[in-house]
């Protein structure tokens, strides 16, 4: 009788868990959704100035350079389907796969950031320097913001992968970094657009 009572708590506390794990999972996208209305404030901002400014370039300014930012865009959106492998890996109690494939995913979020630093310290312009300025500068700088947050919570979603035991079942917050890591990757790809090939 006492084994069945302790068959039924184990459930009880599992069903519970898995419950924290749902809300916390649906708060998450709630955030990611919150987040998407602040980018949407943006894409509509910025279109609405190159359509209406008469002067948008600043003075010397023809265009931005492309291809180091293709290869930048190439990287970072190839790092979602890395981290999917990783999530595979963990799916699969594979934790030195998983290790592998997320710690990689974090070099090519390192790599675009680096990346980013060096074409910013390559222009001609600042932030002050008309719409245009101003706009490539909060966006690009927003979302590398974005980028710096996803790699540091990969940092610590690693670490906790070798607590033993910490990931026998999954983790949520592997989930919600991958998540996170994906809508990052789909608002660059919205950006680079915007930014780079509609000049």
């Amino acid at each position: 009788m006492s084994s069945v009572n302790f068959d039924s708590q184990a459930d009880i506390a599992t069903h519970h868990d898995h419950g924290e794990a749902d809300h916390s999972l649906f708060g998450f996208i709630v955030f990611l959704l919150s987040e998407s209305v602040i980018f949407l404030s943006f894409f509509v901002g910025y279109i609405v100035y190159k359509t209406t400014a008469l002067d948008w370039l600043p003075p010397g300014v023809e265009g931005l350079e492309v291809r180091e930012p293709l290869i930048n865009t190439i990287v970072l959106v190839s790092s979602s389907f890395v981290i999917y492998l990783a999530e595979r890996f963990l799916q699969a109690k594979n934790l030195w796969g998983f290790r592998t494939f997320w710690l990689i995913t974090m070099a090519m979020g390192s790599f675009f950031i680096y990346g980013q630093a060096v074409e910013w310290r390559g222009l001609t312009f600042g932030f002050t320097d008309g719409l245009f300025g101003g706009t490539f500068y909060l966006l690009t700088g927003f979302h590398g913001l974005h980028v710096i947050t996803g790699v540091l919570l990969q940092g610590i979603m690693l670490v906790k992968s070798f607590i033993p035991g910490n990931y026998d079942n999954g983790e949520v917050g592997v989930v919600a970094t991958s998540l996170f890591w994906h809508f990052v990757d789909v608002i660059w790809i919205i950006l680079f657009a915007l930014i780079y090939l509609w000049q």
